[in-house]
């Protein structure tokens, strides 16, 4: 597995490239802004982008879907409970200044317990809200793309519409229980682990589980 991060847009936002390199198949998560850079490391990868997969709806993480969909010919992925963001980024883009195509229609919905695949690949997806009410993480082979749930050292922002900090609060628990040894890819910043983010992260230290537990 190959996995290749740009930070794109004003916001500075993580996109991630997944590449089965045996398969030569690969999946971009969160493609926020910058089209024609992400298609050319597409390209560049030698792999057939087979889909685009989003961990939540917030327009610093979908502002370059439909150039890329379309380009490509491949489905979007995301939970259902980010519709109504999904629905609104062209117009929510606008606020912030980006100029956001109307997304295409999601082909696939992701859930809890649903497993997604790349080449080989095979990720969970684990719903965990609070950042947003269809905020997902996708978690397989030692890693956890973790959107904006958690970040080096700090959270995604619960003050936005639609946030909820009593879903932010169950879903940190229960990153707390990820293998600690888990890389976390998140959608802003560098990347970190599940082990050093319980041991530093004042969100996350009170899950810690004792040592022998």
């Amino acid at each position: 597995m190959k996995v290749d991060a740009f930070t794109v847009g004003p916001l500075q936002e993580n996109c991630y490239l997944v590449v089965d390199e045996q398969a030569g198949e690969a999946v971009l998560i969160d493609p926020g802004d910058e089209a024609p850079r992400l298609a050319e490391a597409v390209r560049a990868s030698g792999a057939r982008l087979t889909a685009i997969w989003l961990t939540h709806a917030h327009v610093d993480h979908v502002g370059a879907v439909t150039p890329l969909a379309k380009e490509f010919a491949v489905p979007v992925a995301m939970h259902p409970a980010d519709r109504p963001l999904y629905d609104r980024a062209t117009q929510i883009g606008l606020t912030y200044g980006m100029r956001i195509e109307p997304l295409p229609e999601p082909a696939l919905e992701l859930s809890e317990g649903l497993s997604v695949e790349v080449g080989e690949l095979r990720f969970d997806v684990l719903h965990l809200p609070g950042h947003a009410p269809g905020h997902v993480a996708f978690v397989g082979h030692g890693v956890m793309f973790s959107g904006d749930v958690l970040f080096a050292g700090s959270i995604g922002r619960t003050d936005l519409p639609l946030c909820d900090p009593r879903a932010m609060r169950s879903s940190l628990e229960r990153l707390a229980t990820i293998e600690p040894a888990t890389v976390v890819y998140p959608g802003h910043g560098p990347d970190t682990t599940i082990a050093r983010e319980l041991r530093s992260n004042p969100f996350l230290a009170g899950f810690a589980r004792p040592i022998g537990s």
